[in-house]
């Protein structure tokens, strides 16, 4: 039994990944790069200069019956604010909020939105609208919307319900 785990504990040692950072690899001449231990922040030996932003605010609530509150403000004006409460279908939580930030080319980008059963729906002035109707309805097309309407009001005066259609006729005569 002893063998057994001795037998254990050396697999796992041999199969632990050996890393030689800053060493010339067998292969080649080049130093191997150590690898990326967090998502895009310099590590702490890299000579890039890391900006610190103090964060001025950070308000989080959360009450027993499922709402919350969390207000966010930093120091480069980055705002973010949200409410919510499972007030929806099934207890689905109803969240309304807004964020704020300046984008790289400094505009001033302020976000509104609410996300319910509908889905999330964000206002602001710089998302994309769709374009107005490309032309206008033309007259004829508009004249005959109108005879339509006309024909389904006499048939609702006449007591015709819309959905009874007669059935086309299954006696034909032979072709001649």
């Amino acid at each position: 039994m002893k063998f057994l785990i001795l037998a254990c504990v050396a697999a796992v040692a041999v199969a632990a990944p050996q890393y030689s950072y800053g060493v010339p690899s067998a292969e080649s001449s080049e130093e191997v790069a150590a690898p990326q231990t967090s998502y895009g922040a310099p590590r702490a030996d890299s000579s890039e200069e890391v900006e610190f932003v103090p964060i001025l605010k950070d308000d989080r609530v959360h009450e027993e019956d499922g709402t919350f509150n969390f207000d966010f403000e930093a120091a480069n004006g980055i705002r973010f604010s949200q409410a919510g409460s499972p007030d929806g279908d099934d207890d689905a939580v109803i969240k309304a909020g807004e964020y704020s930030y300046t984008a790289p080319d400094g505009t001033e980008v302020h976000v509104k939105y609410v996300a319910d059963e509908n889905g999330f729906q964000p206002q602001s002035d710089l998302l994309p609208v769709a374009p107005e109707f490309p032309h206008p309805i033309p007259q004829f097309v508009l004249d005959q919307i109108a005879f339509a309407a006309e024909e389904d009001a006499a048939r609702a005066r006449a007591g015709y319900d819309s959905d009874e259609v007669a059935a086309p006729s299954t006696l034909y005569g032979r072709p001649n």
